[in-house]
């Protein structure tokens, strides 16, 4: 039988071509089995060899087609071209699954790559709200401040004028009082016209300190705001 220039037989050519078929579709298999897995894997290494045996079988086939024409007997011509046809069937079918499956590693790799990059910029705009967020949050804390601040002031203000109130009814109950002591002695005129117009004196300074405490309270509101 004829032979390979620095090769074997076409019967040897052809077992070594059957083995690499055999390798190359458990290759795929291998590869197939990555792509159906739940983390979706995928074998560089593994997609790099069986595109290497593919291409070794076409070789092969290439080297078959050439020694199954030199056989002289034309029905062992037949019997090897439909061997060396059904190989390089069966290596164009396994490139053109190979093909596919790189195809669909490629598309899967490009959504993967399209879905960080959303991702990326999804968290970016989420920060972003959160720094919104958190800046309104400071914002109303500080109204909220504010607020109480100026309730507590109000509350201080009303509580003096209180005080102011009733320190006046114990002066007007004292002012009576001494009036009536006074009458009783026999104070001249002039003693009681003293101590009016000391009351008068004294109303003016309540008058005086309840007014500055509303002015206060009015700016130190105007402050917190």
């Amino acid at each position: 039988m004829a032979g390979i220039e620095g090769g074997g037989t076409l019967s040897e050519v052809y077992q070594s071509a059957r083995k690499l078929l055999l390798r190359a579709r458990d290759g795929i298999e291998r590869l197939e089995r990555f792509e159906n897995s739940v983390s979706g894997a995928d074998s560089p290494e593994l997609s790099f060899a069986v595109k290497k045996d593919i291409s070794q079988i076409h070789s092969l086939c290439a080297d078959m087609e050439r020694l199954w024409r030199s056989i002289p007997a034309k029905s062992q011509r037949d019997l090897w071209k439909r061997k060396v046809e059904q190989v390089t069937e069966e290596a164009d079918s396994l490139k053109d699954s190979l093909d596919k499956y790189s195809m669909r590693n490629q598309k899967r790799m490009l959504e993967a790559k399209e879905r960080a990059e959303l991702l990326g910029r999804a968290n970016g705009e989420s920060a972003h709200v959160l720094r919104i967020f958190d800046e309104e949050a400071q914002a109303m804390q500080s109204v909220r401040n504010s607020s109480r601040m100026l309730q507590e002031s109000f509350e201080t203000g009303t509580a003096i004028l209180s005080k102011y109130a009733e320190q006046r009814d114990r002066l007007k109950r004292a002012q009576r009082k001494a009036l009536d002591v006074l009458n009783t002695v026999g104070l001249s005129n002039s003693v009681l016209r003293l101590i009016e117009r000391r009351n008068r004196v004294d109303t003016w300074i309540k008058y005086v300190g309840m007014v500055l405490t509303v002015i206060v309270v009015y700016f130190f509101w105007k402050w917190t705001r």
